[in-house]
C-alpha cells in the first residue's frame, strides 16, 4: 500500500472512534434495528444521548484535557542561547485576498504567535516552520514563514520543511538539523507529549513550549454556562480522546520495533 493510502487510511480509522462519530454510529443502528430489536435500539439511543451530552460538558471536557496538557511548563527565557526555535505545521487555507496571517488555521496561527514570542526572547535563533501542502498551492511551511515575515521576522531567519505530513514525519526530517543544538519546539500543548517523544526517538531532545491550551487555570466560580453541553466542550474532548489514542499507538509501536 502506498504511503499516502496508509496516511489516508490512518485518518479515517481514527475519524471513526471519535467521540461524536461513535455517537451518530449508535444512533443510525438505533434507527436501523428499531423494528426488528426495540430494546437493543432503545439502548443505543440512551447510549448515544449520554455520550453526547458527557463528552460536550465543560467539567468533563477539562478532566480528560487538563493532564495531557500539565505535562510541560510554558516557556521563559533560557540562559543558554538558543539555535533553533521548531513550529510544527497544522493547517492554512491559501486566499491572496486575505494577509497570511488570516490565512491560517487557529492551530498555526497560535503556533506562530508563540514563535514570534520566543524568537523576541532569543533574535539569535533560526526558525523552522514545517509542514505539507495536502492539495493547498503552498506548503503550511511557506504559508508560516509568510505570516510570520509580516509580523517582522526576517525572511532569512527562517527555514522551512515543506514535506512532512504528520508529527512523526516532522520529527525524522527535523530532528538531524537540531539534536546536535539547543532549540525549541512549539505545538500545541495537548499535542506535546507525542512530538516531544517522536524527537526523542530520533535523538533530539528540544525544550517545549506548550500553547493554545484549552484549560486555563481560573481560580473564580465557574459561571453556570460552564455546565452546558455545547460543541466547544466537544471539540476538545475529541482533542483529548485523540491525542490520548495517538499516545497509545506510539508507545505500541515502540514495543514492537
Amino acid at each position: 500500500m502506498k504511503i499516502m493510502d496508509l496516511f489516508l487510511l490512518k485518518k479515517v480509522i481514527s475519524a471513526l472512534i471519535m467521540p461524536l462519530s461513535i455517537v451518530i454510529i449508535l444512533l443510525i443502528i438505533a434507527i436501523i434495528l428499531h423494528r426488528k430489536k426495540p430494546q437493543f435500539s432503545f439502548k443505543c439511543l440512551l447510549l448515544s444521548t449520554f455520550l453526547l451530552i458527557v463528552t460536550s460538558m465543560g467539567p468533563f471536557a477539562d478532566w480528560v484535557m487538563k493532564p495531557i496538557e500539565d505535562n510541560y511548563p510554558v516557556y521563559t527565557k533560557n540562559p543558554l542561547p538558543i539555535d533553533y526555535i521548531i513550529v510544527l505545521g497544522c493547517g492554512h487555507t491559501s486566499d491572496n485576498a486575505l494577509p497570511a496571517t488570516s490565512q491560517l488555521k487557529a492551530c498555526s496561527l497560535q503556533r506562530l504567535v508563540e514563535a514570534v514570542r520566543i524568537y523576541q526572547l532569543h533574535p539569535e535563533a533560526t526558525i523552522i516552520t514545517s509542514g505539507h501542502a495536502f492539495g493547498d498551492p503552498m506548503s503550511n511551511a511557506m504559508k508560516v514563514k509568510e505570516a510570520a515575515v509580516s509580523l517582522g521576522v526576517p525572511a532569512e531567519k527562517i527555514l522551512t520543511e515543506n514535506f512532512p505530513k504528520d508529527t512523526e514525519e516532522e520529527a525524522e526530517l527535523i530532528a538531524p538539523r537540531v539534536k546536535d543544538h539547543q532549540s525549541i519546539l512549539i505545538t500545541n500543548a495537548d499535542h506535546m507529549p507525542r512530538a516531544i517523544q517522536y524527537f526523542a526517538e530520533q535523538g533530539a531532545y528540544p525544550i517545549a513550549a506548550p500553547t493554545s491550551h484549552y484549560v486555563k487555570d481560573n481560580k473564580m466560580d465557574k459561571h453556570w454556562g460552564y455546565f452546558i453541553p455545547n460543541s466547544d466542550n466537544l471539540t476538545q474532548t475529541t482533542t483529548a480522546w485523540y491525542e490520548t489514542l495517538g499516545r497509545i499507538v506510539q508507545q505500541l509501536k515502540q514495543l514492537t520495533n
